[in-house]
């Protein structure tokens, strides 16, 4: 698709010189300066292209509310296009990545699964930071069981769901739970947030390790409570253009609407942080 819209460029670029040449033929005398003009016009950098086709975005399930949202505005923004999504947890998306799913953007809960791509070389330049976002309990609606503290959590009777450590949100989990030096065993670990927080809204847990944003998305399927250590243990979001992305221009424009200020907008009413 993108291949169409740079050849459409030049086909309007080549128009723009023979019709310079057509004139000139008519009007001899002004056969120099139409002719300086149309080099000109023609060297000129040509104006950004009319964007369409598909933009495959593989973002971390965390990014879900917030990115759907910004995809409908992209499409509005830029009738043609179409976004489509790979919400997952970050390690499964950058394996994918790497393995050589096309994609045209990855957006990533931590900098360390953004590494993976980058460092096999799969981004087409140094990933920026968008967001941030900062651990929460998610309990039961009402917290019946009255957890106040990371330390609650550790209390016998309680079915407790963690993120697994391989992916952004059991990480930073864990970096929480050394921070106060407490010692957790949940009853399960999860490949991605969504699925720790579904745990807690199905009521198959009693509280969950989750993201302030999850929280938030859920409403009051649960109850959030805030706990001192998750200062410890924020994640920085980074997002970048893939090597080998099928709709470069379109993933370009997805990523500044995304870093823009009504992007930064949609994502902190979400419950992110500016960066």
């Amino acid at each position: 698709m993108t291949r169409s819209v740079r050849r459409t460029h030049r086909i309007r670029r080549t128009a723009r010189v023979a019709g310079a040449g057509a004139a000139a033929l008519l009007a001899l005398s002004a056969c120099s300066s139409s002719s300086d003009t149309d080099s000109d016009s023609a060297g000129a950098p040509s104006s950004s292209p009319k964007l369409s086709g598909q933009v495959t975005v593989f973002a971390a399930a965390s990014l879900e509310e917030s990115f759907t949202t910004l995809g409908e505005t992209f499409e509005k923004q830029h009738p043609g296009t179409e976004v489509t999504f790979n919400f997952a947890g970050s390690d499964t998306l950058a394996a994918s990545i790497t393995g050589g799913a096309p994609a045209d953007v990855f957006a990533s809960a931590s900098p360390k699964t953004m590494a993976t791509v980058t460092d096999a070389g799969a981004s087409a330049g140094t990933p920026a930071t968008f967001v941030r976002n900062q651990l929460e309990i998610a309990t039961l609606p009402g917290n019946p069981d009255h957890v106040s503290s990371l330390e609650d959590l550790t209390g016998s009777g309680l079915k407790v769901v963690l993120c697994d450590e391989s992916v952004p949100c059991g990480a930073a989990a864990r970096k929480a739970l050394d921070a106060s030096g407490l010692e957790l065993t949940p009853v399960s670990y999860e490949q991605d947030v969504k699925a720790a927080l579904t745990k807690v809204e199905l009521k198959e847990a009693d509280a969950a390790v989750v993201y302030k944003t999850d929280v938030k998305a859920a409403g009051d399927k649960v109850t959030g409570v805030d706990f001192p250590e998750s200062a410890k243990a924020v994640n920085d979001y980074p997002i970048t253009l893939l090597k080998d992305a099928p709709n470069t221009d379109a993933a370009r424009a997805f990523i500044e609407l995304v870093k823009s200020a009504e992007g930064q907008r949609v994502l902190t009413g979400a419950g992110f942080r500016t960066p």
